[in-house]
């Protein structure tokens, strides 16, 4: 029972003093609703994470090995976010938004070298994304992830049929976003792949090897189907839509 308690509390902070005093910190503070809980989370979460400025996290996030977070000024952890930093930790640009029910999750227990999320500046990750960071995970600026897009920067090892996959072990090459790329609404991204700089994958695009910048890719596998700067898109007048500017999808 002992080892079991060790081994839980090991896999939610970086010691039990700091587990201890994180869960304590939540808590106390991390239900309390409306903007007087953001308010308060925005002064109290100094004490267990990094911040650059102020930031605004509402009530009911979820936050585990808090020492290994930093948030950029004006970062937003919209309701039902889950943060586990295990240990390389996660890195929010200022001015990006998570969305309701996102999780980023750095679940590295086998000393991988390169775990951990890194996002860039103005980014969004859409509602019910799932960011897995063992073999690391960089989102440039300006980014946007869609609602219920996958990252999974890890694989398993499946090559002997006469073993269980789970004890093959895996591999973790990690994922690259470059800057203003756009990932469609539930599409999947997996480990060892990049995309380029202002690159479009398409809504349930399966995305298993490189997309070039400035293309769009579609389907299941992935493939592209134009390259924004030899087809750049021209629609009729009558087809044009009314363009909004500023944030959000």
């Amino acid at each position: 029972m002992r080892s079991q308690l060790k081994l839980y509390v090991s896999r939610q902070a970086t010691s039990l003093g700091r587990y201890i005093w994180e869960q304590l910190v939540e808590a106390l503070v991390g239900w309390v609703p409306s903007v007087l809980g953001v308010g308060l989370r925005a002064v109290v979460y100094r004490g267990i994470l990094r911040a650059d400025g102020a930031v605004a996290i509402e009530d009911g996030v979820r936050i585990r090995f808090a020492s290994n977070i930093r948030l950029g000024r004006g970062v937003y952890l919209d309701h039902g976010v889950y943060l586990h930093a295990c240990p390389a930790g996660i890195r929010i640009g200022a001015e990006s938004f998570v969305m309701k029910n996102a999780i980023l999750h750095v679940y590295n227990f086998r000393d991988l070298p390169n775990a951990g999320i890194t996002i860039g500046a103005r980014a969004l990750i859409g509602e019910g994304c799932v960011l897995r960071g063992q073999g690391g995970i960089t989102i440039g600026d300006d980014v946007y992830l869609a609602p219920l897009v996958q990252m999974l920067a890890v694989n398993h090892v499946y090559d002997d049929p006469t073993r269980p996959i789970s004890v093959q072990g895996i591999t973790a090459q990690g994922i690259v976003v470059e800057d203003g790329a756009w990932i469609g609404g539930g599409a999947i991204v997996l480990d060892g792949v990049r995309i380029g700089r202002n690159a479009v994958v398409g809504a349930g695009a399966v995305v298993t090897r490189d997309v070039p910048a400035y293309t769009v890719v579609v389907g299941n596998p992935a493939r592209i189907v134009r390259d924004l700067r030899a087809e750049p898109i021209d629609l009729p007048a009558k087809q044009r839509l009314t363009v909004y500017s500023g944030r959000g999808t």
